[in-house]
């Protein structure tokens, strides 16, 4: 077995605070310019189509989710194992984690983007198109479809360059699809009058730069990983192990899918009932979430960023190292999501207005939605650092716990109870409540681990060495 000194490494040597800005950085940069991809097609279709469009933006977002869900699966369970590997000097299995991530991400990718194609239309009812949001729906998503593969490599290849030492790189790759996707969306909505068809068209060209850039970093640049013949060979031995380890990844970005299913169908029985209709709550509490997934992203960059640090520190025993990253992560992403709490109080109607006034309903529920759904997100730093704190030491059951708490165990049941009393409103309290309710749970699980998870005498890795021996 290879064996390296993890002195020699920077993750164990640095200081926290300067290693946090070194990977968190360029680390919520590109989470940011990630989140950007869907913003800019909606800021587009709403001044060259219509808010039928941006409907339609709403619905086909939980299908990319689910591609993503895949793509970080394997991309981020490899990076997990990864960073513990090295961590613990055998740069062996690091190498065939990160061969068997990107194995899994891209097949995954391609499997995905068949069913896509096939199943378009039903897939689209199933995320709750109303029938005026359906035909804009089918033309953007078939073509976001068939670039499913291309943001697979761009999701799952990030998390592995990031593990290896690289993210400024993997910032650079994001920059450039996002200018690209910048650039092409208003020359394909406003001059070749694509429309919708014009945004989902800029997207996957953007989502393709940034793949090429991403396989010619795993292929020729990387930093401590090798992919030599025989690695891809000997992968499949730890693609179960790296698959627990992603599973937390996987199980947050599904329970998002799910959650949004729920909540798109909802919405539309329950605004057929009110004033506003079908398609105002649709449209504009997708505005909602996905002008908070900035201040989603940028706490996600924060605490992805964070993760090597904890794997690697976790890996080597230097629990003093894990747990200052740890605290210091909470902090940040705590006032970060105040931040995002007193723009959403503060100044709503502007906001919302970026994506159009379409009348003065449209104006009504976006700014109820916002200031009602976002009622509680300060409490929201603090459950994604802890997810990621347990993803990255090996406890991906704890992980996936704290992942599936607000989308599942508490949203959807809230969704589907709180309407009956509370009409269309009680679909925006669910955000507030499933924040609280989750909040709880995050506090009570760092409080029974935290102890057992420094117990020197444990084990540093928990899920993999079994697998591993």
């Amino acid at each position: 077995m290879e064996k390296i000194d993890s002195e020699k490494n920077i993750l164990g040597q640095e200081r926290v605070g300067k290693l946090l800005v070194k990977f968190a950085v360029p680390g919520i940069i590109s989470m940011v310019v990630n989140a950007f991809y869907n913003i800019i097609d909606q800021y587009f279709i709403s001044h060259g189509v219509n808010y039928l469009g941006n409907g339609a933006t709403s619905v086909i977002f939980p299908m990319a989710t689910l591609a993503m869900a895949f793509a970080m699966l394997f991309g981020d369970g490899a990076a997990s194992f990864m960073s513990l590997k090295m961590g613990q000097g055998d740069y062996r299995k690091a190498n065939m984690g990160a061969a068997a991530g990107i194995i899994g991400f891209i097949g995954s990718g391609i499997v995905i983007a068949a069913v896509y194609i096939i199943f378009i239309e039903q897939l689209c009812r199933i995320f709750g198109a109303s029938d005026g949001i359906l035909p804009y729906a089918k033309d953007y998503g078939l073509i976001i479809s068939f670039g499913i593969p291309f943001s697979s490599i761009c999701a799952g290849g990030a998390s592995i360059i990031r593990a290896d030492g690289s993210p400024r790189f993997n910032m650079i790759g994001l920059l450039t699809g996002c200018a690209i996707n910048l650039i092409l969306d208003p020359i394909f909505i406003f001059v070749c009058h694509w429309g919708v068809k014009g945004a989902g068209w800029a997207t996957i060209l953007g989502q393709a730069a940034n793949a090429v850039l991403n396989v010619i970093y795993l292929t020729r640049m990387t930093k401590s990983i090798k992919l030599t013949r025989g690695i891809w060979k000997q992968s499949i031995g730890v693609l179960w192990s790296i698959t627990k380890l992603g599973i937390s990844s996987f199980v947050n970005q599904l329970a998002l899918v799910v959650a949004i299913a729920v909540r798109n169908n909802v919405l539309v029985k329950y605004g057929s009932q009110s004033k506003y209709g079908p398609d105002i709550p649709v449209t504009t509490l997708g505005i909602t979430m996905k002008t908070f997934s900035i201040i989603m992203c940028i706490v996600l960059g924060l605490c992805t960023g964070a993760q090597p640090i904890l794997g690697f520190n976790y890996g080597a025993k230097r629990f003093d190292r894990v747990k200052k990253t740890f605290r210091l992560t909470v902090i940040i992403s705590t006032v970060i999501s105040i931040i995002g709490f007193l723009l959403a109080q503060l100044i709503p109607q502007q906001i919302i207005g970026i994506f159009g006034e379409e009348s003065d309903l449209y104006n009504e529920f976006g700014v109820k939605c916002m200031k009602t759904y976002l009622m509680l997100v300060p409490l929201f730093g603090i459950n994604i650092a802890s997810g990621v704190f347990f993803q990255a030491i090996g406890y991906p059951v704890q992980s996936s716990v704290l992942s599936l708490s607000k989308q599942i165990i508490f949203q959807i049941p809230v969704t589907l109870i709180l309407p009956l009393f509370l009409g269309l409103d009680g679909v925006l309290y669910t955000g507030p409540v499933s924040d609280l309710l989750t909040f709880i749970l995050t506090i009570a699980l760092i409080l029974i681990y935290w102890k057992k998870i420094f117990n020197r005498n444990q084990p540093a890795i928990q899920t993999v060495e079994k697998s591993d021996r």
